[in-house]
Parts: structure tokens; C-alpha cells; sequence
């Protein structure tokens, strides 16, 4: 990803569903203006969800989701079925691609049903009206030919006004510094460290800073020291979870001492439910299901936060031996059942809306959930501190 880049998990997930046939692809294209899809007048075609990131106007960045056909057959049809259902998952709004002057089918209102239920926003085009004469009004969408390109800009209005309605306007700590003040984000450059750049959520906050009019100061935690003995106030302090406690130790119990991890799940609005299942650490016991889970891949290393050093840390705090499960990437279980606590990752590669669907799917189970930094804290004895700057209000 360039750094000048909307990041995926920051982008408006617009999908499209529907049945084979029904002109999704063709859709998507007079949407995007780009032949995103293949087209194809043989059924099924897409044969797995195709994404592409771009700016759509009036919306901004988006995240472009063209699906498998919901009456997709046999075995492996099913399986397509499946990735478009999973698809509901990070999805901010659908898209509902049906035919002009056709009931709806069985699957197309199953599917509307599951929106509902998920309070998922979504709109029917209803494809292919270049071939109907008469039209009686839509309560529940509107008119559009991919082939012809009528009721593209208006589809594309009513996803702004959907969009405009739903924005998110939350900041990551704009709320706790003013502009003038010093701030200093900890990064330590490490094997895990990914080589020339900085990983998702330093730089959006270093973004942030920069947008605030702050003073944001970078170092290592065997700078930290130095740092403080110069002089001058520091308004927070900001590091990586995994040298919460190298850090915590020099940094003075007089400056603000918060992490990543925790400004995070503050901005995805998860930290009150993650703190109420780090308190689940200690009460661990030998045998308990833990599930692990990470919202990228990437190469494991030796001394793998998750893999490797969670694990190690919960054993010793807990005093026990919980049998670990992983998981990475766009897998994660459906049926939570038999887990007793989920230590998941910042989530900065998904979408608000996933890190949501995962939260429901524990909560419904009723499975414990937190993530990594919120974990770490607990276990080092700081979280009532890291917590202190960002309950506190402003002032």
C-alpha cells in the first residue's frame, strides 16, 4: 500500500449481491467506471469476491465488493454461496442487484432478511430497465440499466446519502491534546518491525498528530530516558504494547501513559467490552479453549507476538495451561462455542464493520473478547493506568 492511500479498514465497504445473471458485474463496472469484473453471459462468472479499492464521488474512499450469485449450485456453488454470505461481514452498505419487473426469489429475499437482522443498510437496483415499459414506482429502490447506464449517477447518490448519513467522524486522540503540545509515540524497531515503514496504526496517529498542530515526537524505549531528562512537558505518552513495561518504568507517574492498542479499540469503540474481558486472564484454567486471532497474515518469526509470546504471557499470569487456537487473516469461526476468551489483534487491517460481525459472534456466544494490547496491560499491572488519559476528559 502507498503511504498516500486510504487504508481498506478505513474505507466504505459498498457489496453487491444477487442471483447469476442478474448484471452485478455489469453494475459494478458502470459504478466504478472500469471494467473491475469479468462479464459474462454464462452464469456464474464471478466466482469469488472481487475487491477494488477506489474514490467514488460523492462518497470518498471506497472498498468495492462484486459477489458470487446467491443461486449458485452444487458443491462447489455452495462453497461460492458461502464467501458471498461471509461477505455480509464487512460490509457497510449493500447492494441488492435484482431484475426489472421481477418478484423477488426466495434467495434475494432470504438475503434481505439477513440485512435486516445484521441493521445493515441496503437499496435494490433493479437491473436491466432498458427492457421494461412499464414501471411502477419502487419503495425500495430504483430503476438502473448497466447496459444503457441509466440510474448509475442516481444509485450513486443514494449511496452518498447513505454514506453522509453513517460517517465516521471520530479521531483517535483529538479529544485528549491541543494543538502546541508534545506528544511521544514509542516504536521500537525490532525483528517483528516491518523493514523501511512504520505498521497501520502509527502512522495514522502520527497522521493525526500532524493534523492537530502537535508536536509529535518519535524515539525507541531506550530513548525515552534521555528524552525526559532534557526536559520540557510532554502531554502523552504513546508505545507499543509489547514495551508497555520498559516503558512504563521510566516514564514519570506524572505524564500521561497510554498505548496503541488501547487508542485503538477507543476508535473502533470496543475498549469498554475489551476491559471486561481482560479480567477473564486471571481466571483462566488448565485445558480452557483460548482463541487467537489476527485480522492480517503475515510471516510468522521467531518470538511471534501471537503465536509465541501471548501464549507464554497468559501461562504465567494465569498460572495455567489453556490449549491456544489461531487463526489469521479473513478467518474466523462462526461458531465460537467451547472457547472461554478471544485475545484478537488492533484490528487496524478490518473494517470497523468486521471487527463488529467478530464482537457480536463472541458476545452471542457468550465468549470473553479482548485484544492484544488490552490483554498485555492487564497482565503487566498497568491497565487502570493506560486507561486514566483516555477516560479522563479533556482539561
Amino acid at each position: 500500500m502507498g503511504l498516500h492511500e486510504t487504508p481498506a479498514g478505513e474505507r466504505v465497504h459498498i457489496a453487491f449481491f444477487g442471483l447469476r445473471n442478474a448484471g452485478k458485474s455489469s453494475l459494478v463496472n458502470a459504478v466504478t467506471g472500469q471494467a473491475l469484473s469479468v462479464v459474462s453471459e454464462v452464469k456464474g462468472t464471478t466466482t469469488d469476491p472481487v475487491k477494488k479499492a477506489m474514490e467514488l464521488l460523492p462518497i470518498g474512499p471506497v472498498l468495492m465488493i462484486d459477489t458470487p450469485g446467491l443461486d449458485d449450485e452444487g458443491a462447489l456453488g455452495a462453497l461460492r454461496v458461502e464467501k458471498t454470505r461471509e461477505t455480509l461481514a464487512h460490509t457497510d452498505f449493500a447492494v441488492l442487484v435484482a431484475a426489472a419487473g421481477q418478484a423477488l426469489t426466495p434467495p434475494e429475499q432470504a438475503l434481505i432478511e439477513e440485512l435486516k437482522a445484521r441493521s445493515l443498510p441496503y437499496l435494490i437496483a433493479y437491473n436491466k430497465a432498458d427492457l421494461q415499459k412499464e414501471r411502477p414506482p419502487l419503495p425500495d429502490g430504483l430503476y438502473v440499466s448497466a447496459k444503457t447506464g441509466e440510474g448509475v449517477e442516481a444509485l450513486k447518490e443514494r449511496l452518498g446519502e447513505m454514506a453522509a448519513g453513517t460517517k465516521n467522524e471520530k479521531k483517535i486522540l483529538a479529544d485528549l491534546v491541543s494543538p502546541g503540545d508534545t506528544v511521544v509515540l514509542v516504536i521500537p524497531i525490532d525483528r517483528a518491525a516491518p523493514k523501511g515503514r512504520l505498521i497501520l496504526p502509527q502512522q495514522q496517529t502520527l497522521r493525526e498528530l500532524l493534523d492537530l498542530h502537535c508536536r509529535a515526537v518519535c524515539c525507541q524505549p531506550e530513548e525515552l530516558p534521555a528524552l525526559f531528562a532534557a526536559g520540557g512537558t510532554v502531554r502523552l505518552v504513546v508505545t507499543d504494547s509489547q514495551v508497555f513495561g520498559k516503558v512504563a518504568a521510566v516514564t514519570p507517574e506524572s505524564v500521561p501513559l497510554t498505548s496503541f492498542s488501547i487508542l485503538f479499540a477507543r476508535y473502533k469503540g470496543a475498549l469498554d467490552g475489551l476491559v471486561r474481558g481482560a479480567k477473564t486472564l486471571k481466571t483462566l484454567k488448565t485445558g480452557d479453549r483460548v482463541l487467537i486471532s489476527e485480522g492480517c497474515t503475515h510471516h510468522r518469526q521467531c518470538g511471534d507476538i501471537g503465536t509465541q509470546k501471548l501464549p507464554a504471557w497468559i501461562e504465567e499470569y494465569s498460572g495455567a495451561k489453556p490449549v491456544f487456537s489461531f487463526t489469521s487473516g479473513g478467518e474466523f469461526p462462526q461458531d465460537l462455542t467451547g472457547f472461554s476468551l478471544i485475545l484478537h489483534c488492533g484490528g487496524c487491517m478490518l473494517n470497523a464493520a468486521e471487527m463488529q460481525n467478530r464482537a457480536r459472534l463472541a458476545a452471542q456466544a457468550g465468549v470473553p473478547m479482548v485484544n492484544y494490547g488490552v490483554a498485555i496491560a492487564q497482565m503487566q499491572g498497568l491497565l487502570e493506568r493506560s486507561l486514566r488519559p483516555v477516560l479522563k476528559e479533556k482539561g
